[in-house]
């Protein structure tokens, strides 16, 4: 019956509760007595508004639009060139009126369409390196 049973509840909520209070007390200990302990050293370079650190990388989905951006030497030139190739995948849709429904019989598209999936994937790859000679063509050729 229920009142044999002995209930092990409070026992396993107070220790929760005492491994909750432990973990916070520590975790408040390190951030008041010592906050530059977990930091990161690049955090404490001087910054330079003209150069963007090696370190900073977009997230890997944006890598491709990054390596547009970088590959023209002008910033304005760069963001028109970055707009331009976002404004391009939006008008894609709204201009293929063709009644064709695939590229299967098409040679044409298809080599269009493989030649922009490496061109993507060249461009994704030249986001994620550092500034330096042979990546700065490679960028601008793609």
């Amino acid at each position: 019956s229920d009142a044999d049973k002995v209930s092990f509840h409070p026992y396993f909520s107070y220790k929760d509760l005492l491994g909750f209070a432990v973990l916070l007390i520590a975790l408040t200990a390190l951030a008041l007595f010592s906050p530059n302990l977990l930091g990161d050293p690049d955090n404490f370079t001087p910054a330079n508004p003209l150069v963007t650190p090696p370190h900073i990388k977009p997230e890997w989905y944006f890598l491709f639009a990054y390596a547009i951006l970088r590959s023209i030497p002008n910033k304005l030139g760069g963001v028109l060139a970055l707009l331009a190739s976002i404004l391009v995948l939006m008008v894609v849709p709204i201009l293929h009126t063709s009644k064709q429904r695939g590229i299967t019989f098409r040679p044409l598209s298809q080599f269009l369409f493989w030649t922009l999936i490496a061109d993507v994937a060249i461009l994704t790859w030249i986001g994620g390196m550092p500034v330096e000679h042979p990546f700065i063509i490679i960028g601008q050729v793609g």
